[in-house]
Order: C-alpha cells, then sequence, then structure tokens
C-alpha cells in the first residue's frame, strides 16, 4: 500500500457513530484537497460479490470476438455494451493524440428506466439508453447487474460522507441522484502478445468527468497509477479495497476546494506475462441528468469560479471539448 494514497476505513461512518463519522469526514476532506484518491476499506460490499464478478468477467472476455463483437452498441450510447482492444484511447480525453488503449470493456448503465422522466430533453437521451446485457453469459450479465446495484448503494454512502466532509448537511446529495445517469465498466487488461506502440498504454492519462468513480481491481503487473509532484504513484488497494476518486463534477461542484487528479493505466514490463492479465470495474456516478452543478455554500470563498450547469450538461461539454481539441 502506498503512503501517499490515504487509506481509510469507513465503517464508523456507516454504523452511525457520531465521533467515527466526524472523523472519517475529516480524513475524506484532507485526501480530497490533497490528492483526490482514497482507498477505502469497511465499505460493506461483499467480497464474494466482487469474486464472483472477477470470475464471469474473465469468462466472458475469453470467448470469441465475433461472440464478443455482437453485444457492441449500434446506435449512439456509447457507453453500452462490448467495446473491444484497442478501439478507445482515454488520452485523446485531453485533446491529446495518443495510440489506443491496450484493453477490453463492456459498460452497463442505469438499470432503473428513467426515460420518461426527462423525455423533453433530448440530450437525455444516449444517458439513460437501454442496457445490452450479453444474454450468452448470464453469469456475468447477472454479476454486473448485481455489482451496480452494490456500487449504487455505497456511492449513495459516499456522497452522505462527501456531505459532512464539506460541511453540509448529511442528505445534501440525496435528492441529486434518485435518477442518477451511472455507469458501471467492466475493463479487462489482457496480457501483451506483441510490443505496445510507443507511448501506448493500458489507459492513457485521464481525469474522470462525473462526481467519483468506484474502483475495485485485481493485483498484477501494469495497474493504476496517479499522477503526484511531477511523478506518477502507483495505487494497490489489499484484498477487498476499494479505491474512490474524484471527478471533474466534483472538483467543480466544490470551486476547485477538491481536486480531480490525473491517472493512468500502464503496461507490464514483461512481454507475455501471463501474471499480467487483470481486470478493473470502475462506478463512474452521475447524478441526476439534470441535477445543478453549483458552487456548494461551503466553498464560495472569494467567490463562484464556474457558472451554475446540469450534470448532464457538464459531461456534454466536457466530451465536446475533447473532440474539439
Amino acid at each position: 500500500m502506498t503512503a501517499t494514497v490515504p487509506a481509510i476505513d469507513i465503517s464508523p461512518f456507516l454504523t452511525g457513530d457520531p465521533e467515527g463519522k466526524r472523523a472519517v469526514a475529516r480524513a475524506f476532506a484532507a485526501a480530497a484537497e490533497r490528492i483526490g484518491f482514497v482507498v477505502v476499506s469497511g465499505h460493506g460490499v461483499p467480497r464474494e460479490l466482487w469474486d464472483c464478478l472477477v470470475q464471469s468477467s474473465f469468462a466472458f472476455f475469453d470467448r470469441p470476438d465475433a461472440e464478443k463483437a455482437c453485444f457492441h452498441p449500434a446506435g449512439p450510447a456509447k457507453q453500452r455494451g462490448y467495446h473491444g482492444v484497442a478501439t478507445r484511447a482515454l488520452g485523446a480525453t485531453l485533446g491529446q493524440s495518443a495510440p489506443k488503449d491496450l484493453r477490453e470493456s463492456y459498460f452497463l448503465g442505469p438499470l432503473d428506466d428513467h426515460r420518461a422522466a426527462f423525455a423533453e430533453i433530448p440530450d437525455a437521451a444516449t444517458a439513460y439508453a437501454p442496457n445490452i446485457l450479453p444474454e450468452t453469459a448470464p453469469d456475468f450479465a447477472a454479476a454486473l447487474t448485481e455489482y451496480y446495484r452494490a456500487m449504487e448503494r455505497l456511492s449513495a454512502d459516499l456522497l452522505r460522507i462527501f456531505a459532512v466532509a464539506l460541511e453540509m448537511p448529511e442528505d445534501h446529495f440525496a435528492p441529486l441522484i434518485g435518477r442518477h445517469f451511472s455507469i458501471l465498466s467492466a475493463h479487462h487488461y489482457p496480457a501483451l502478445a506483441e510490443p505496445p506502440m510507443p507511448g501506448q498504454l493500458r489507459a492513457g492519462a485521464h481525469t474522470d468527468y462525473g462526481a467519483m468513480t468506484i474502483l475495485s481491481m485485481t493485483d498484477a503487473a501494469g495497474g493504476l497509477e496517479v499522477a503526484r509532484e511531477g511523478g506518477w504513484v502507483p495505487v494497490r488497494p489489499g484484498p477487498g479495497d476499494l479505491v474512490v476518486n474524484l471527478g471533474d463534477m466534483m472538483q467543480r461542484w466544490t470551486n476547485d476546494r477538491w481536486v480531480s487528479t490525473m491517472h493512468r493505466v500502464v503496461t507490464p514490463e514483461t512481454l507475455g506475462d501471463t501474471a499480467s492479465r487483470r481486470l478493473s470495474v470502475g462506478y463512474f456516478m452521475h447524478p441526476d441528468f439534470d441535477a445543478r452543478i453549483d458552487c456548494l455554500p461551503s466553498c464560495t470563498g472569494d467567490g463562484a469560479k464556474y457558472p451554475p450547469i446540469s450534470a448532464g450538461g457538464h459531461i456534454r461539454a466536457k466530451i465536446e471539448a475533447s473532440h474539439a481539441a
């Protein structure tokens, strides 16, 4: 465990102990202001749920590419279903020319159908598009769905911690997440079969767009690194631990008081090292599409740096900026 990424046991907050809640909130506030990454334990997500997802994910990604490609999205909602190896480049989201990432992915969006609530907002259609579940891999589909629900519950708990850490009422964010458009993504990083291109990574350097990301990962060579003081710090959570990082939306919400930090997934040093195969599952928490992202009262300081914007508008602006750069 690296000492530069704080580790926090959140169980005292979840059990409701007043002093424990304050201590957890203080620790989160310090980490959010300094690095924007935390290794979290005591979160209550059953280990067997993760083990089931790992097993079924590897089994799915081992299937023939032609079969997996049947679950690739055909419409404008790109964060659904299967995406093959080297088809996306996270480094390009910063406006940089970057090789495609050496990973394949499966995306799941909101499980509840909120399309009717946003029928008059055309931009919301892709955010609430139906999911593409792999019917030929029912164990994988079931594990993805169950894990999504677990992350849904945990993100609500984490937002309660965030609110207290930001000197706001504990339930401040609760009215803003009833129709969230969060994304769950399972990323498979296969062992390298051939040398990567110059500068090619498993996932290029980027920041996340949303409010927060909850990461689960297997331990293998070529993993997550966080930008820190001109260099890169590896993040290796212990068994059962989760990694929580802030996204650009939360940085905007807090008037830059909390930070959204650059991170990447590096390639393993040894070609063909089968032990370097790894799985990472990220839950990208986005509040309701029409949630107002405005400077929190406790973060105004000398004045708000950003005008109010909807959560959907924020994500759209980030995507458009990355495409225009």
